[in-house]
């Protein structure tokens, strides 16, 4: 199965989930955008089939989501599952934050990005002289 990336039928969700980022989403795009984190490329509001994704790191093939309030159902929490578990299927990792952790702490969420990114780069090669 072919995996379409930002396929044109989810143009215009992208584009109204972008102009309307909330305040946690705005705050972790202006540390990860432009490669200011760890110098790696994210992607904001990127679609991965039928699934945007809040921030994603093609890269390390890394998903990050920010959950509100809205995500607190039994049925959105089902869906959140389902969809993770076919993203991993398809090799990407999601780590998921609450608004609240990125606005309060974000310092700690960065750490936490930080520690999926070295689990999935390779570890540097040691010098055999």
């Amino acid at each position: 199965m072919a995996i379409i990336y930002n396929i044109k039928q989810m143009e215009v969700t992208r584009r109204l989930l972008r102009n309307e980022q909330t305040e946690s989403e705005d705050a972790l795009w202006q540390v990860l955008r432009n490669r200011r984190f760890e110098n790696i490329k994210f992607r904001r509001q990127y679609s991965v089939g039928y699934f945007v994704l809040d921030f994603y790191c093609p890269q390390e093939k890394l998903a990050i989501e920010v959950d509100g309030n809205v995500h607190d159902s039994i049925e959105a929490q089902q869906y959140d599952a389902y969809r993770t578990e076919a993203l991993n299927g398809i090799g990407i990792q999601v780590v998921r934050f609450r608004n609240e952790e990125v606005v309060n702490n974000l310092p700690q969420v960065l750490t936490r990005i930080k520690s999926f990114l070295k689990n999935t780069l390779p570890a540097p090669t040691e010098s055999l002289s």
